[in-house]
């Protein structure tokens, strides 16, 4: 790969780059269909890319030519690699060239260099950090035995922890995947509802059960669930249970009382991991009671072992106007706050 950098002539601060690439069917992979890679460089770093057979020209401000430059250049390293590159990759690596190295969870962006994005693979697919709190939160399972991923809708945290459980479970490094949630609507009065275990809390457990399929052939689903390897149960029968060589996931633990949530932490057995996510701001348990998830993370925020990844609207990947609609949501929840606080003030 060879560059070739210049300022132009009408702006100091603007310059033109351009790459050349080796192999021109990984230079046409990494365009896109229909140049759509490019463009979507283009759109969210304001620069000029053209691409001429298996050169890009790269047009505009000195620093977005440079991020633009990385981009294209870390994606092409993961054509080189073998890897397949859509929008969403795309998108992701300009997140993390975008986020200056000091605001990462985790060291994992080189200044000037490639980017590394953390990675979880099972045998029918792979998926790659599109954010760096993801990126800190996947490194984060690695790691540690208890993580708590907190942040707003659209932020990945349910599908990453299914995902890293399944890659574990496939590597034989667990025995067992155990998915939990609280059954607020239901009141955890299951008895009241129709069907067997499953049935019962199977409406609940539908976005973890979808993040297992994306991860896992559907047989081999199927087959683990009905040999006990994968098991979903409501939290209130987790009590007595001491859970060993499994990841155990508990989401919408915004729900969870304190009693609960101490309850569940403590079930966590010899060559386990725990994985809770969760949004604080979408409690549903009734009012005045104290969310378990809340505490916990003010509890054992910096205590060893554990490990918290916080989200925020910026690491929402799902349809660009779900990060907008968290936003308005966040401003209107905080002006709330404040005219509570003045009309306390005035009391």
């Amino acid at each position: 790969m060879s560059r070739h950098l210049s300022p132009t002539a009408d702006n100091a601060l603007a310059s033109q780059l351009e790459l050349a690439f080796e192999d021109n069917r990984l230079a046409a992979q990494l365009y896109g269909d229909f140049d759509q890679n490019l463009a979507l460089v283009e759109q969210r770093l304001k620069v000029s890319a053209i691409p001429r057979g298996n050169h890009v020209l790269l047009k505009g401000a000195a620093s977005a030519v440079d991020q633009a430059r990385r981009v294209l250049e870390s994606l092409y390293g993961s054509l080189e690699e073998g890897r397949t590159v859509d929008i969403s990759e795309v998108d992701g690596v300009i997140r993390m060239i975008q986020t200056e190295d000091s605001q990462l969870t985790l060291p994992t962006l080189e200044r000037k260099g490639k980017v590394r994005m953390a990675q979880i693979a099972t045998r029918k697919s792979t998926v790659v950090a599109r954010t760096p709190a993801q990126d800190g939160y996947m490194r984060a399972m690695d790691r540690a035995e208890l993580v708590f991923g907190v942040g707003p809708a659209g932020t990945g945290k349910t599908y990453l922890a299914v995902a890293h459980a399944a890659s574990l479970l496939e590597r034989g490094d667990i025995n067992r995947i155990i998915l939990s949630r609280p059954a607020v609507e239901a009141g955890e009065r299951l008895g009241f509802l129709p069907g067997d275990m499953k049935e019962k809390v199977d409406p609940y457990l539908r976005p973890l059960y979808d993040a297992l399929f994306d991860m896992m052939k559907p047989e081999n689903v199927e087959r683990c669930i009905t040999s006990g390897i994968i098991e979903v149960a409501p939290l209130a029968f987790m009590r007595g249970r001491t859970l060993a060589n499994a990841v155990v996931i508990l989401d919408e633990a915004q729900n969870t009382t304190s009693m609960q949530m101490k309850m569940f932490l403590t079930r966590l057995g010899e060559n386990s991991k725990m994985i809770v996510t969760g949004d604080p701001t979408q409690v549903d348990l009734p009012r005045g009671e104290k969310s378990g998830l809340v505490e916990a993370i003010n509890l054992l925020d910096g205590v060893e072992g554990v490990h918290i990844t916080r989200f925020n609207d910026k690491d929402v990947v799902r349809h660009a106007l779900v990060g907008r609609i968290v936003r308005a949501y966040e401003a209107d929840t905080a002006k709330r706050l404040a005219e509570k606080a003045i009309e306390g003030a005035t009391r």
